[in-house]
């Protein structure tokens, strides 16, 4: 099993978040043990931000055996038909979102999404598989 991994879960983690890390790490520990974990480029972007040199989060990735996909053009696609149905609904936001796009590579290139879901992934991508540590 493939599980693709939402930022909030590694910076649980990495800042840490006292409330949550336990929850977030029990969980990447528990889906490493299933099957391979990866991120998607937006994730590593978001990620990168938080390391003093691009080595330095390569490292973080490698340690956890975490390992980076670029998005294919399906997921690119689904993000778009989904950012479309968002404006659609009302959302104000006029530019594709990062969550779009994690969500999609998630539902392409990945059997799950292991996040804490604000509501946003079940309603906009129905058919993606939550793994939420906060459940």
């Amino acid at each position: 099993m493939i599980t693709a991994i939402d930022t909030n879960i590694l910076l649980d983690i990495l800042l840490p978040n006292e409330r949550l890390y336990g929850s977030s790490a029990a969980a990447l520990e528990d889906s490493a043990t299933t099957g391979a974990l990866v991120i998607c480029d937006m994730v590593y972007g978001e990620l990168c931000i938080h390391f003093e040199t691009q080595r330095d989060c390569d490292t973080f990735l490698e340690s956890n055996d975490i390992h980076v996909q670029p998005l294919n053009r399906r997921a690119c696609f689904l993000a778009g038909r989904a950012w479309r149905t968002y404006r659609r609904q009302g959302g104000k936001r006029n530019r594709i979102l990062p969550d779009f796009l994690i969500a999609a590579h998630a539902s392409e290139q990945a059997h799950r999404l292991l996040s804490r879901d604000r509501g946003f992934y079940r309603e906009l991508f129905p058919a993606l598989k939550l793994y939420d540590p906060t459940e």
